[in-house]
């Protein structure tokens, strides 16, 4: 399967919400199979369609390489909606491929209950805690154009400021493809 160049910080796509996927045909399988590649090439456990280039409502999780969590299948959310967050929060530490070499501390909800359709748009349910929610929760972010770096304090913003001026001109250095320039968009 091919690997997808990743959105990086200051590519438009990023910033817009999604489309609702409202079929499923042989291209919104093959963008699927793509996403899961492409993360799994960066190394990543969650990506997000707008971060591959394209505008839809869908992300992929695989949470399996993370001690702990093994047993977890990988799951393919469309059209997600998260419908309760717990008042209990927690702050922990969060990456991004499309903020490589940036990690915050993010405070979220500590467990959600999601519902998504699957790939058959049947609807589905799950009650998510921990690392588990925290993944959805960033994926879901990313679809409605909110990235991790926007929930920190600014203090936090102020210290990442010279990285993310970095990411957003290309001068990093990663091992994964990323998109060549901030109007990357596939149709």
């Amino acid at each position: 399967m091919p690997i997808l160049p990743i959105t990086i910080y200051g590519d438009k796509i990023l910033r817009k919400k999604v489309d609702p996927i409202t079929k499923i045909d042989d291209r919104t399988i093959e963008l699927i199979k793509f996403m899961f590649d492409t993360m799994r090439n960066a190394n990543g456990i969650g990506l997000a369609a707008n971060q591959i280039g394209f505008n839809k409502s869908v992300f992929v999780i695989d949470v399996s390489p993370v001690e702990g969590y093994e047993k977890y299948k990988p799951i393919t959310m469309i059209n997600p909606r998260i419908i309760n967050r717990s008042e209990e929060t927690e702050a922990v530490e969060e990456g991004c491929l499309s903020i490589p070499d940036v990690r915050a501390d993010v405070i979220r909800p500590k467990e959600i209950t999601i519902i998504y359709q699957d790939i058959d748009l049947t609807e589905q349910k799950i009650d998510a805690a921990d690392l588990y929610a925290r993944v959805m929760q960033h994926e879901y972010d990313h679809l409605k154009g909110v990235l991790f770096t926007d929930l920190l304090d600014g203090e936090t913003k102020k210290q990442i400021k010279k990285m993310l001026s970095k990411i957003q001109k290309r001068k990093i250095d990663i091992d994964y493809p990323i998109s060549d320039s901030i109007d990357y968009k596939l149709k």
